[in-house]
């Protein structure tokens, strides 16, 4: 029995096709194990926490996994990240579009999945029109524009555990419950981004883009923000916003 490592992971995912490992595609998950496979000479199974789109970004994403070679976990980090930003080059040491930040023995019940108490994802939205933060940021026409005030007065009727049907769009794995937990809704700004942050005990599919496109659309007074209320209530998609795009999601932090 080798040791169960938990590694912690940020990445660029612009140019990924999600986090989960799919044939003829390039994925965080499929490159994190090619990886573990060039270190330890055997096919290396990653658990990852959360399982990000393609184009959503991660500051804090963790996976666990059995690791049964000589190498020092503490060592592990410095040596993934510069095969990572080798990318197929050679340039060794260069940066990569995923790094690992750390990495720790963890007792072997620990799963970087089932043992997650809660995370917490960041949405930005761009308001300076930058195209180089295109990939970074949904830039979004009226973004200089919205309300936050009425953002932030729809954001309190998200607060708290309640059914985020109307929040979930078709396509995720089924769920036994659509009764979540958000703790912590959060909207500031600076002169570049509107910076919205939700955390919770657990999301729906495509949620975070859902709630952010909703409270867009009560920034630009498209809605109330007494229609969000009443949106959790009908437990119908068609009463919430649309989808913002994944470009500006980071899964931030995960709590164990």
């Amino acid at each position: 029995m080798g040791q169960n490592v938990l590694i912690k992971i940020e990445y660029d995912g612009t140019n990924f096709s999600g986090w989960q490992i799919q044939p003829n595609a390039r994925t965080v998950q499929g490159e994190i194990e090619h990886v573990l496979k060039y270190i330890a000479y055997e096919d290396v199974h990653i658990h990852g926490t959360s399982r990000t789109d393609a184009g959503v970004h991660a500051l804090g994403q963790c996976a666990t996994f059995e690791w049964n070679s000589n190498m020092p976990v503490d060592k592990l980090p410095e040596v993934m990240n510069r095969r990572f930003g080798a990318g197929g080059t050679g340039r060794s040491g260069a940066p990569g579009d995923i790094r690992i930040l750390s990495a720790e023995v963890m007792p072997e019940d620990f799963h970087a999945r089932y043992s997650c108490k809660g995370k917490t994802y960041r949405y930005i939205i761009d308001k300076s029109g930058d195209i180089f933060r295109r990939n970074i940021a949904f830039q979004y026409p009226e973004a200089d524009g919205l309300n936050i005030n009425l953002m932030r007065e729809a954001a309190s009727y998200i607060i708290g555990t309640h059914d985020f049907k109307c929040f979930e769009t078709a396509g995720g794995t089924p769920r036994e419950t659509t009764v979540r937990t958000v703790s912590a809704l959060e909207i500031s700004e600076d002169d570049e981004s509107v910076i919205i942050e939700v955390t919770g005990d657990g999301f729906l599919y495509n949620m975070v883009r859902i709630i952010v496109g909703t409270l867009v659309e009560v920034g630009i007074c498209k809605r109330t923000p007494e229609s969000v209320r009443d949106a959790i209530d009908s437990k119908d998609r068609s009463n919430a916003g649309f989808t913002a795009p994944p470009q500006g999601l980071y899964l931030k932090e995960i709590y164990f």
